[in-house]
């Protein structure tokens, strides 16, 4: 058997391989609620074959949406249209999970593919985003407030609520995102958090807001069940946020009952330079495997069956995440697997009789 097609275990949930559907936006929600979109969309994964199909960034309040099409858990309401979901991953011999996020001062923009960057005017639907400092992400985003204690507090009570609901809504993972420059990264790095209070400054002050999020959320999510954290290593700028901070971080997490990091990169500022490339964000993952003494899930520009197949074998990560790759091959594992000649994963019944074409295919006669 392939490292890519054995089953992963953390705590008492077993993946049955270590593939992962990375959490992706899909913009088309409506009030926070799942449709017969995410239904298929995410579906269709599960039929694919991977093993972990993690649901979109889904806000635990309205005003922490990146867009107003995202999902959310932060009303009861929104429960059962995603149980709906997860019973139709399980159902496939998938585990479903979800990412829990505030989208902070990169909240409320428009829809990627009508071309209008930055925020929505208040006078069309937008609202004012609430961040760490009263500081932009780019001229073309709207000012955030400057979150205060009290706020503060509040926003630990949303991601906690926000979990409750999960686990009501049937998923088994929960990951919370502070990474890609949502809110709580803008808390991580220095380039968006220039407070003075207890929640800015040094490594612990503006690592202390994740640390409560994580604690709390552990505390109402069942011990059998593990919690992901998705975190960038590095803001890939100069006086930003880091990859040595990031260890450090992880070992803080594993000891509040963080099960993996999930390791990604960027998002903080609007004029890095990101060296974009085939598992350009691998060495990160291994670096806080190695570092850290904590499993790991490796993401970014993954789309080949051996090369998967080698970040697993050579120790740089426990699970794979694939994202875009997934956007263009929903059946992406069913395809590695026999790529890679593993005969123990089987087809959906329903699709076994295309598993294997009788012959090749040739193109057509000029």
């Amino acid at each position: 058997m392939t490292q890519l097609f054995q089953p992963y275990t953390l705590r008492q949930l077993t993946l049955p391989n270590r593939i992962v559907v990375s959490p992706m936006c899909q913009y088309s929600a409506k009030d926070g609620l799942a449709n017969d979109w995410h239904l298929v969309h995410l579906g269709s994964r599960a039929v694919g074959g991977a093993g972990l199909v993690i649901v979109e960034a889904t806000a635990v309040a309205p005003e922490g949406r990146i867009s107003a099409e995202d999902l959310g858990l932060w009303c009861d309401e929104q429960i059962e249209p995603l149980r709906r979901i997860t019973a139709f991953i399980e159902a496939q011999g998938s585990v479903a999970g979800v990412q829990l996020a505030h989208a902070g001062r990169k909240a409320g923009v428009w829809q990627p593919w009508l071309g209008r960057p930055g925020s929505v005017p208040l006078a069309e639907g937008g609202w004012t985003p609430v961040g760490p400092s009263a500081i932009p992400f780019d001229p073309r985003h709207a000012v955030p407030e400057a979150l205060d204690e009290a706020r503060i507090g509040e926003l630990v009570r949303s991601f906690v609520r926000a979990a409750e609901r999960a686990l009501a809504a049937g998923f088994k993972v929960a990951e919370l995102h502070a990474a890609h420059g949502y809110l709580l990264h803008q808390f991580l790095s220095p380039l968006s958090n220039q407070r003075r209070d207890q929640y800015g400054g040094s490594f612990d002050n503006r690592t202390r807001l994740l640390l409560e999020v994580t604690e709390a959320v552990r505390a109402v999510w069942p011990q059998a069940l593990p919690l992901f954290v998705r975190l960038s290593a590095t803001d890939w700028v100069e006086d930003g946020w880091n990859p040595e901070e990031t260890v450090e971080l992880a070992r803080r997490l594993k000891e509040l009952g963080v099960d993996l990091i999930d390791v990604s990169s960027g998002g903080t500022a609007a004029t890095a330079e990101i060296p974009v490339g085939p598992g350009y964000q691998t060495r990160f993952a291994e670096q806080v495997r190695r570092e850290a003494g904590i499993a790991t899930g490796a993401v970014g520009m993954i789309t080949e069956a051996a090369q998967a197949e080698h970040i697993l074998r050579t120790g740089q990560a426990d699970l794979i995440l694939l994202a875009r790759e997934l956007l263009r091959d929903p059946y992406w594992p069913l395809h590695a697997a026999d790529f890679l000649g593993d005969k123990s994963v089987a087809w959906p019944a329903q699709y076994v009789r295309a598993a294997h074409r009788d012959t090749p295919i040739r193109p057509l006669a000029e």
